[in-house]
């Protein structure tokens, strides 16, 4: 399992956040928290931006968390070098690692329970990206529309 992750949310995702990071550190993960501190309102971007370009620096892994998860994954998805992906089950989580090399889980507090996320960031740092064939179309994604 990962070893270190990079977290952060807005206000809609702040208390699956929480929650989350008991669970990581429970799992013995380095946990670094870009915040908010708090459920007052905040913007997703602001914090997607931080998370986003601490996991680039440091090619490590990370989770955004906001009402549904696409605001954190759009705005992620805008730093060259982030593959965030919203998984709302196991499955996709696994799959966004072993062939995406997905870098950032993106949650949904208002869309998924915290059984289903505590299950989904397990299985996403679990998983390792399988290479291979694989690793020819994420170079393709940065290529892409350029």
């Amino acid at each position: 399992m990962v070893k270190r992750i990079i977290i952060g949310s807005d206000h809609g995702g702040f208390t699956l956040k929480q929650r989350l990071v008991k669970a990581l550190e429970s799992w013995g993960v380095e946990v670094v928290d870009e915040g908010p501190d708090c459920t007052d309102s905040c913007d997703y971007p602001v914090f997607a931006a931080k998370v986003s370009q601490k996991v680039v620096a440091e090619d490590g892994l990370g989770i955004l968390i906001c009402g549904t998860g696409l605001g954190m994954s759009m705005a992620a998805n805008r730093f060259a070098g982030v593959r965030a992906a919203v998984c709302t089950n196991e499955f996709m989580a696994r799959m966004s690692r072993a062939h995406n090399d997905a870098n950032i889980l993106c949650l949904g507090e208002r869309v998924i329970g915290y059984g289903t996320a505590e299950g989904i960031v397990k299985a996403y740092l679990e998983t390792e990206f399988e290479g291979d064939r694989h690793k020819r179309r994420i170079d393709l994604i940065e290529t892409v529309g350029k």
